[in-house]
């Protein structure tokens, strides 16, 4: 992880990554707050959906034979025009990840694509 002397210490992240020894890269599509049913989750919370696409997202993960310390770059999407929204989803994605703070994105979208989702989260993640 790199941290530049230059930029500001106070983001929750490291502005960049550095992969090396890599043997394979894992990219994930957008992990959405759906149950095994595919109907979404925690309706209307933001907080609540992060935690559900946190825990698919480590199923997507863990699939492809890789967990969240593999990861070097996530983007997080949140369909909303209010900035407290964006902070609750960030603190749970963040919880998750603890101490590895891979470089992050973080953006508010006017919409997801299902139907009331809040809360979408894509990693790329380096395997050695």
């Amino acid at each position: 992880m790199i941290r530049a002397p230059q930029l500001t210490d106070q983001a929750p992240y490291a502005y960049a990554a550095v992969a090396s020894d890599v043997r394979r890269l894992v990219f994930t599509a957008g992990a959405c707050p759906l149950d095994e049913s595919g109907a979404t989750v925690a309706v209307g919370d933001v907080a609540g959906q992060a935690e559900q696409v946190m825990a698919n997202l480590r199923t997507a993960l863990a699939a492809a034979g890789a967990t969240l310390s593999d990861v070097v770059k996530t983007t997080v999407y949140v369909a909303s025009h209010d900035r407290a929204d964006l902070v609750t989803a960030w603190d749970v994605v963040r919880g998750h990840f603890a101490d590895h703070d891979a470089p992050s994105t973080l953006l508010g979208v006017a919409v997801l694509g299902y139907p009331d989702q809040l809360v979408e989260v894509e990693a790329v993640a380096a395997l050695r």
